[in-house]
């Protein structure tokens, strides 16, 4: 969601539906297309999306059509961090969770087959963005995605929309 606001903030179209608004876990929203979710049954609405930014989870990126040409903007954060959060947001939700070391080893050998699947991709260009340097470094960071996306986009607005007091789940220690 960081990511979506900072492109908007920088002058990128968005692809969002608002169905899932703001809550505890995610208060400026999610920012999401509820037709991501089935593109595995049907990406009829993908060629409205060229020169703009949508939200998808990784799983999903396996069943993007090589018809189009993609930049994708992959922000890795630490593995340990991101079940942490998962955990956080089911505790929430008050839904059954896998158990921890489980959900970590899932989540590791998922990234590792999807790195190596990108990499046979001629139709995507991927650029990997580190969640805390995001957070730390967002002026460096919102140049790189720029340059990236060979878009010129307002670094400064883009960097404005970085808030580190939303960055809760973090190695090392629990909030």
């Amino acid at each position: 969601s960081l990511m979506m606001q900072m492109l908007q903030n920088g002058g990128i179209e968005i692809v969002t539906d608002q169905v899932r608004t703001a809550d505890p876990d995610n208060p400026r929203g999610y920012l999401e297309y509820e037709a991501v979710k089935d593109i595995g049954k049907d990406a009829s609405w993908l060629p409205q999306t060229r020169g703009k930014a949508f939200k998808m989870i990784s799983l999903l990126l396996y069943h993007l059509p090589p018809t189009e040409q993609y930049r994708i903007l992959f922000m890795e954060r630490d593995p340990e961090e991101v079940v942490r959060s998962q955990e956080a947001m089911l505790q929430r939700l008050q839904r059954p969770a896998a158990p921890h070391t489980e959900m970590l080893e899932s989540f590791r050998i998922h990234l590792a087959h999807l790195r190596a699947w990108l990499e046979t991709r001629s139709d995507m260009s991927v650029m990997s963005v580190d969640y805390r340097d995001l957070i730390e470094q967002p002026v460096m960071q919102s140049e790189k995605i720029s340059q990236f996306l060979d878009f010129r986009l307002d670094v400064a607005q883009m960097s404005a929309a970085v808030d580190p007091s939303l960055y809760r789940s973090r190695s090392g220690q629990t909030r």
